[in-house]
C-alpha cells in the first residue's frame, strides 16, 4: 500500500476513534437530560444550539456556499443525524437505559457500510464483511447474556431502529460528501439546512414545556449540543471521508462497550466484568476490517477534490 494512502487511513482511523470517543457519551447525556427536559427539546433545542455555533464558524472561515447538488446531499445528512437520530434516541430513553440503547450502535456500524455502498459507492473486499459480522454478533451476544436487552420487540426498539437507519444513512452521506467539503464545513451546512425545521419545534416543545431543569441536565444538554451534535462530526466525518466509509465506520463496533462504560461510571447502570473479553474480541475484528484493502469501484456519487479538506 502506497505511503500516501497508508498515511490517509491513518489519519482517517485516528479521527474516526476521536469522533466514536465523543459520540460514546451521547446515549447516557441524552438519557440523563430527558429526565428533565422534554425529548423534542432535547432532540431539536441541541441542534438549535449547534447552528449558532455553526453559523459562528463558517462565517470564521469565510465557508463558500455549496453547490445545488449538494444541498440535496446536505438534507440527507440533515434528516439522517440532525434530526432522526437525536429525536428517536431522544423519545427512546425517556423510557429505557442507556444501555439499553447500545443496542443501536450495535448495529450501526454495519449500517454505515451497507449506505457506503450504496451511497459512496464503496465495494469492501468479503473479509472486511466477516469481520464486520463477527464484531456484530459478538456485540449483540454480549448485550443479551449480560442481560441488556430483554424481552422482544417494544416501541422503544422500534425508534432505536429507525434511528440506526436514520443515521446510518446520514454517516455515510455526509462521510462521502466530506471529501468535498470537508468534515467540519459538512455538518456544519446540515445544521444551517435543518434550522426552519428545528427551530419552530424547539419554541414549541419549550412553551408546552417550559424547560425547567438542574444543572447535571443542563450539563448533559450542554455536552450534546457541543460535542455530539457539533464538534465530534468534525472529526468523524473528516475520518470517514479521509479513510473510508465503511472502513472507518467500523471503527464503531467499540462504541457499544464505551457506552456501557459511560452508563456504569456516570448512570450507576451495571455491567458485569464480560465487556472486557468482549472489548478485545471487538477491537480484533475492528483491526481486521482497517486491515481489508478497499475494493475498486468507481465512486458515482461524490466528485473528487484535494484529500486536504478535511476541517
Amino acid at each position: 500500500m502506497p505511503a500516501t494512502v497508508t498515511g490517509e487511513w491513518l489519519a482517517g482511523l485516528g479521527l474516526g476513534a476521536l469522533g466514536v470517543l465523543a459520540f460514546s457519551l451521547s446515549l447516557p447525556a441524552t438519557r440523563v437530560a430527558v429526565q428533565q427536559l422534554d425529548p423534542w427539546f432535547v432532540a431539536f433545542g441541541r441542534a438549535v444550539g449547534a447552528a449558532l455555533l455553526a453559523t459562528a464558524y463558517l462565517r470564521l472561515s469565510r465557508a463558500p456556499r455549496p453547490s445545488r447538488r449538494q444541498w440535496w446531499r446536505l438534507a440527507v445528512v440533515a434528516v439522517g443525524v440532525v434530526v432522526g437520530f437525536p429525536l428517536f434516541t431522544s423519545l427512546a430513553l425517556t423510557a429505557q437505559t442507556s444501555a439499553h440503547g447500545a443496542v443501536v450502535v450495535t448495529v450501526l456500524p454495519a449500517m454505515t457500510a451497507g449506505f457506503a455502498v450504496l451511497r459512496a459507492g464503496e465495494r469492501p473486499p468479503p473479509v472486511f464483511w466477516v469481520a464486520c459480522l463477527g464484531g456484530l454478533l459478538t456485540v449483540l451476544a454480549f448485550l443479551i447474556v449480560s442481560g441488556t436487552v430483554r424481552g422482544g420487540l417494544s416501541a422503544v426498539d422500534l425508534f432505536l431502529l429507525a434511528a440506526v437507519v436514520l443515521c446510518g444513512l446520514g454517516y455515510a452521506e455526509g462521510g462521502a460528501l466530506a471529501r468535498e467539503l470537508g468534515g467540519a464545513r459538512t455538518i456544519c451546512w446540515a445544521l444551517l439546512l435543518s434550522l426552519p425545521a428545528t427551530l419552530p419545534v424547539t419554541l414549541l416543545a419549550g412553551f408546552a414545556h417550559p424547560p425547567r431543569a438542574g444543572g447535571t441536565a443542563w450539563a448533559a444538554f450542554g455536552y450534546l449540543t457541543v460535542v455530539s451534535m457539533f464538534l465530534g462530526f468534525f472529526a468523524w466525518y473528516a475520518g470517514l471521508a479521509r479513510g473510508g466509509v465503511a472502513r472507518i465506520g467500523q471503527v464503531q463496533l467499540a462504541q457499544p462497550v464505551l457506552t456501557l462504560l459511560w452508563s456504569a461510571l456516570l448512570l450507576g447502570e451495571t455491567v458485569g466484568p464480560a465487556s472486557i473479553g468482549v472489548a478485545l474480541v471487538v477491537l480484533g475484528c475492528v483491526g481486521l476490517t482497517q486491515r481489508a484493502r478497499a475494493g475498486r469501484a468507481a465512486r458515482p456519487v461524490t466528485a473528487q477534490r484535494p484529500p486536504a479538506v478535511v476541517g
